[in-house]
């Protein structure tokens, strides 16, 4: 897979232990980014804050949560977007100054970074990073003294991009979600406090009770009064990113009205319907492929089988920092079932082809474990365009949908033969599998940002 992921955003309020619940949370979004992780917690007088390179797990111990005691904080798990892979760039950032103290995690990608950048340097601020996560916070912080609601109006009017945002003071805790809706954000209970979290699934890890997704362009604020909304500017359609279903969420969670399984399901049954071919078994690349490749097999009528094992101590693939190292990392992370697969004539489901090249060796995967024929089929349509939202994708000539046919991509791949959904089949799926609920929460018929497929995004590139 050569898509990297985004990040993952917690906000905690009115828990007596909000470090312990942040980190449970931020466990649970593990997989929105490995690279570095961080705590932020407020005992009412002051913010503190822990963060490091490297998994949630690694970085905290239980000495860190007897410093990070308070009843309000926020979490990050990052992979990186926009800006380089260091410790300057690890979130939440934090940022204290004589009116007092304000941290800040993001999930998403500003597009007008370097103009807002520049205009903050020119009146006198500095940075010590390179992210656009420290732009969006200077931008709060210089406005503070007119008012922290006016300072977050004033600067979510500036930016532009993609962005779920949880921002703590010593006694408050906000969520933003952008005027798309791109990168998700939703809303729990947890016991007497409440819970903000890029994914549902780091609700349930808290024992928390799922209230709502925040709206596009909603600017929520928890503190001792309750729960206030704020919407800006007019009404805009959702755009959510549609590779949170494809790929980056988990299997459990539920963005927008649309559980992510279902939605996966619903791929793999239109994906049979478009391009049915004759074989023995289906087998799903783990872990985002197999919910679609369940769907591909009830609706075929080809059985299911588990067929390929993933190593689970191990990254995605995308940590390895060469290609080639990436595409070798392949067959220590994924292995063959041979019982599953010998002399049989397989058809294999993955999410996505992107550069082609974990394509190619899960193929070989397959033969070497004595498939008789490998089909390959892909729950979303040909990966043709970067993403300047969030999302680090290869450049537009690293994809391979985009330079070649797809004669030319099955050959590539070692393929017998190859198939993608259609861009109109998958949101067929999507529809199909949204809950109508009627709370006023996400509209049924949910819009999606499809740029990667064709190029039209919700918000206009740098």
């Amino acid at each position: 897979m050569g898509l990297h992921d985004e990040c993952g955003v917690v906000g905690i309020y009115g828990a007596e232990n909000a470090a312990s619940l942040t980190y449970f949370a931020l466990v649970a979004l593990q997989h929105r980014g490995q690279e570095s992780a961080g705590i932020a917690v407020s005992d009412g007088q002051k913010i503190k804050l822990h963060k490091d390179m490297g998994l949630v797990g690694d970085i905290f111990d239980r000495s860190h949560f007897e410093e990070l005691s308070g009843s309000v904080s926020v979490g990050h798990v990052r992979y990186a977007t926009a800006g380089g892979r260091t410790i300057d760039n690890a979130q939440p950032f934090l940022n204290t100054f004589k009116l007092g103290g304000i941290a800040l995690a993001h999930n998403g990608q500003l597009v007008n970074y370097e103009p807002l950048r520049e205009m903050l340097e020119d009146s006198g601020c500095t940075f010590s990073s390179t992210s656009d996560t420290e732009v969006i916070l200077k931008l709060i912080a210089r406005n503070y003294k007119k008012g922290l609601e006016t300072a977050l109006v004033n600067t979510i009017q500036l930016i532009k991009g993609s962005y779920a945002l949880c921002i703590m003071t010593e006694n408050c805790l906000i969520g933003v979600r952008d005027p798309n809706g791109i990168r998700p954000l939703c809303l729990g209970k947890v016991g007497n406090g409440y819970i903000l979290a890029s994914e549902s699934c780091a609700i349930d890890a808290v024992n928390g009770e799922f209230v709502r997704d925040i709206a596009p362009g909603e600017i929520v604020i928890l503190n001792e009064e309750g729960v206030k909304s704020i919407q800006l500017g007019e009404k805009t359609s959702k755009q959510t990113c549609v590779f949170e279903y494809v790929y980056f969420a988990r299997p459990d969670s539920v963005i927008d009205n649309i559980p992510v399984q279902s939605a996966r399901y619903k791929m793999g049954e239109i994906l049979a319907k478009e391009s049915y071919v004759d074989a023995d078994v289906v087998v799903g690349v783990p872990d985002s492929g197999i919910g679609a490749a369940m769907g591909y097999s009830k609706q075929s009528g080809i059985p299911y089988v588990k067929g390929i094992i993933k190593n689970k101590y191990i990254g995605r693939t995308f940590i390895a920092p060469t290609q080639a190292e990436r595409e070798n990392m392949v067959f220590v992370k994924l292995n063959a079932i041979r019982c599953d697969l010998e002399n049989k004539r397989v058809v294999v489901i993955d999410d996505s082809i992107v550069r082609g090249t974990t394509s190619r060796r899960l193929v070989q995967i397959l033969r070497r474990a004595g498939a008789k024929e490998v089909h390959f089929r892909v729950s979303s349509p040909p990966v043709k365009f970067p993403c300047y939202l969030g999302i680090d994708t290869p450049s537009k000539n690293e994809l391979i949908s985009s330079t070649h046919e797809l004669e030319e991509i099955r050959k590539e791949i070692g393929a017998d033969s190859l198939a993608f959904i259609t861009l109109e089949g998958m949101l067929e799926a999507l529809d199909s599998a949204e809950i109508c609920t009627g709370n006023g929460s996400s509209g049924c018929k949910s819009g999606f940002c499809k740029g990667c497929f064709c190029g039209e995004y919700p918000v206009a590139g740098r």
